[in-house]
């Protein structure tokens, strides 16, 4: 069966070949409406939370009647504009007491609102109509938050809470393998997901080869994923964005947090440095598995070690230079190292050889963001970002203190970008926002030094491309009439590499029509541009995969996704429903050619011509279709969601399987998940997951025959064969379909100035032996003729309790 049969095209073949005319179309609806000709005043200011002062984003901010509202941005502001007279503002978050204010407005008004967090969870609160923006209300569809409390609260591996891996259990998104926090979003690789942290971008958000992300849940405000849709804010990859903002720390008294798990311990400590204006945060996390294991690794080898650690370090400063300026300064540093030291003595004579082996790869980023009022309808940010990724291998010998050989290696990215991001409440009708990003990237696929005594000529090269990445950007979120209401973009993006200039427009368009209360349907088209490429030949995103860019040669990815669905909320029992269908095209992704890796790039042999990674890949497109269904409840004493994924992915590439088209490694027809959290008692939470998937597409040896090697004359040769394999299509083959379930239970006591968390948690509660890899092996046939090739599974974790234990002071 051919994924080309079920994902047909779903736009007029105009708008596929000139997306600019779409975009056009819906700019003539939206400005057909006429402004309201009534005199208006804006009222506007920041929303923070009671006690600490932490401003407060996605507040949903709205008049009685419902018929005005907006939401705060990522700093906590907001801007309504009401008709002249009386009303009465309304101010709604989850996890928040609702808060109103009386206002007559004969002027625009400066009104900043605290709002206070919910201390009776156990209390099913009343459900008022619009004391919140419904789901059935956003514009945006093809976008999930999900809040950190729950993200805390839902079971893990080791008992480390991971944000990547909760985002696994939404509908359209798989995760690559058996425990690794790598997503795969609507059938884009793990290259294609925009992660960003405190505006920064992440290039690779795992540790420990995937099985764990990056991201500390302790100084997380927020975490929202994008699928589709994508607002013109947003560019530079295909798939999705992954969008997090880390907290700015009390401002009122230094609280603190420390927690000690099975592999590792985290702690966090907040306060103010000038009390109600500015403030700081920092959070850490180290595993221990190498203290532990050190003394055994010293003993059994006699003085030699080795070992492997991770580490992540957040940090953030904020202060409030005046009522309408804020300056932040947030950072993170994270770093993965394995190594192996050894030293031996000679018997004989008296040579001592010592050698040392590491292999380590880590992320720095660090965000400079000043936030400006400039007047009661225009909100201004511009960020000074930096963020660097690198991987590092290296392999030293001395005898004697002379050094026999040092081989080091190193590959990564390093950016310095300027971003400009402006709020516009031009009117009741039309939300606008408007900026710039420019970056300058120097990427360094392959950096490799080698030196010593055993070495006849030492080798020192690097390859480096320095480029620079631009986009311009205008989006206007209208509404015409009562029903109408959607959103409207074009992002204008530039690469510049060696010579050769790319520009692209990237046209942006979500619609939401109102059905009736409660029912809208929804739909979006997205173009996107995707300057850098991933070279991977796992496809699970390890560190060994290479950052490189779109070159003369290799040309930047494209992509196209439309999307349609409907949205339904039930306010009675809290919950809604999401259907979505989408269509994805992907053009000029690349992928290593047959035989080919990062090892083979560049070689140094004398005389001959260099190989380069643009000779070792090739490029091709791909095709994604699918359907989504999501069930969530976000408040009250149980919450969680189940969600359903029906799609194809396939690939085409004319150096791969002959031409053929073929299913992408990370296609997945059926992706199940189904989270539940209840709050049994005041101080008792309860949670489960269960998770089920087909099985990933792989590429499987059919026969294995042997040939006669070429005559040498040594009859001791001549007598062996050479043996060769017959291989299926490429991922022809299915493994067995996944499915686990996880299990939890948080012990809570809060005291005076204390806060204790005791929690026991169960991976993979029925020992289901799920593969995470097949391998052909031998074994002896019944009738002890001979031996037959079986196909073999590795499987890695079985049932894991763990345990873990939180303190934290107010």
């Amino acid at each position: 069966m051919k994924c080309t049969l079920k994902c047909r095209p779903v736009l007029p073949y105009t708008f596929l070949q000139k997306p600019q005319l779409l975009l056009t179309a819906i700019l003539l609806i939206c400005f057909s409406g006429n402004l309201r000709s009534q005199t208006n005043h804006t009222v506007s200011g920041f929303v923070k939370e009671t006690g600490s002062l932490e401003l407060l984003l996605g507040v949903y901010v709205f008049s009685e009647d419902g018929k005005h509202g907006t939401l705060t941005n990522n700093y906590g502001f907001y801007s309504i504009s009401l008709p002249e007279g009386e009303h009465e503002i309304f101010f709604a978050y989850i996890g928040y007491e609702q808060h109103s204010e009386k206002l007559n407005l004969t002027e625009d008004k400066r009104l900043d609102i605290t709002l206070t967090p919910e201390t009776d969870i156990l209390k099913e609160a009343v459900v008022k109509a619009g004391n919140k923006q419904d789901e059935s209300e956003k514009i945006q569809m093809s976008t999930i938050d999900i809040p950190i409390r729950q993200i805390k609260e839902i079971p893990a591996i080791f008992g480390e809470k991971d944000v990547l891996k909760v985002l696994q259990l939404m509908p359209g998104v798989q995760s690559g393998s058996e425990g690794q926090s790598g997503i795969y979003v609507r059938g884009g690789g793990p290259d294609q997901n925009l992660i960003v942290l405190d505006g920064a971008t992440v290039y690779n958000a795992q540790h420990l080869f995937g099985f764990f992300s990056l991201f500390n849940g302790d100084a997380l405000r927020s975490v929202e994923l994008i699928k589709g849709g994508f607002p013109a804010r947003y560019g530079g990859r295909l798939s999705s964005v992954i969008d997090m903002n880390m907290k700015d720390g009390n401002k009122d008294h230094i609280t603190g947090e420390v927690g000690l798990g099975a592999i590792s311990s985290r702690g966090v400590l907040e306060g103010p440095f000038a009390k109600g204006k500015g403030s700081f945060i920092i959070s850490g996390r180290r595993t221990y598995i190498d203290a532990l294991i050190q003394p055994f690794v010293f003993a059994s080898t006699k003085g030699s070690s080795a070992g492997y650690y991770f580490y992540d370090l957040n940090a953030k400063l904020n202060y409030e230079l005046s009522e309408n300026d804020r300056i932040y300064l947030s950072g993170y540093f994270g770093q993965d190292k394995f190594y192996v030291n050894e030293t031996q003595t000679s018997l004989f004579v008296s040579d001592k050889w010592k050698s040392k082996t590491n292999f380590g790869w880590g992320n720095a980023t660090a965000t400079l963001r000043w936030n400006h009022v400039v007047n009661s309808k225009l909100f201004l940010n511009t960020s000074l970002i930096f963020s660097r990724y690198n991987l590092g291998i290296g392999a030293t010998q001395w005898t004697n203190d002379k050094v026999d050989f040092d081989i080091q290696y190193n590959s990564g990215i390093r950016d310095f970008s300027l971003k400009q991001d402006y709020d516009w409440s031009l009117s009741d009708n039309h939300k606008i926002r408007f900026g710039f990003a420019a970056t300058h990237h120097l990427f360094t696929p392959d950096a490799l030094a080698i030196k010593g005594e055993f070495i006849d000529e030492k080798i020192d090269r690097a390859t480096h491309y320095k480029t620079v990445e631009t986009g311009l950007y205008a989006e206007d979120e209208f509404r015409v009439g009562t029903k109408l209401r959607g959103m409207a973009g074009m992002r204008f993006s530039s690469f510049h590499v060696k010579g050769r200039n790319y520009f692209r427009p990237e046209p942006r368009v979500s619609l939401n029509y109102s059905i009736k209360k409660g029912l809208s349907a929804k739909a979006s088209y997205a173009f996107m541009n995707q300057y850098i490429h991933l070279l991977s030949n796992s496809g699970v995103g390890l560190p060994t995969d290479l950052w490189v860019p779109a070159t003369n040669r290799i040309p930047p990815q494209q992509s196209q996704q439309v999307a349609a669905g409907l949205a339904k909320d039930i306010p009675a029992y809290r919950f809604f429903i999401t259907l979505e269908g989408y269509y994805k095209v992907m053009n000029n992704i690349i992928g290593y050619k047959e035989g080919a890796s990062f090892l083979s790039i560049q070689g140094d042999n004398p005389g001959a011509e260099q190989i380069t990674w643009e000779d070792n890949v090739t490029t091709g497109d791909g095709r994604s279709c699918g359907t989504e269904l999501l069930l969530q409840r976000k408040e009250g004493r149980l919450t969680g969601w189940i969600g359903y994924t029906l799609s194809w992915t396939t690939m085409q590439f004319d150096e791969l399987n002959n031409g053929k088209r073929f299913y992408a490694r990370y296609d997945r027809r059926h992706d199940v998940s189904v989270v539940a959290q209840y709050k049994w008692r005041p101080n008792i939470n309860i949670s489960a997951t269960w998770v089920y998937g087909t099985g990933n597409a792989i590429t499987l040896p059919l026969s294995e025959f042997f040939i006669p090697n070429i005559p040498t004359g040594n009859a001791f040769i001549d007598q062996y064969w050479s043996s060769g394999r017959e291989y299926s299509d490429r991922n022809g083959f299915r493994m067995k379909p996944y499915h686990r379930a996880d299990v939890g239970i948080r012990f809570e006591k809060e005291l005076k100035r204390t806060y204790r968390t005791f929690e026991v948690s169960v991976y993979n509660l029925y020992n289901r032996h799920n593969p995470f890899f097949y391998y052909t092996g031998q074994v002896p046939l019944s009738d002890g003729s001979g031996y037959k090739n079986v196909l073999k599974q590795i499987s890695i974790f079985p049932v894991l309790p763990s345990i873990s234990w939180t303190y934290k002071f107010k």
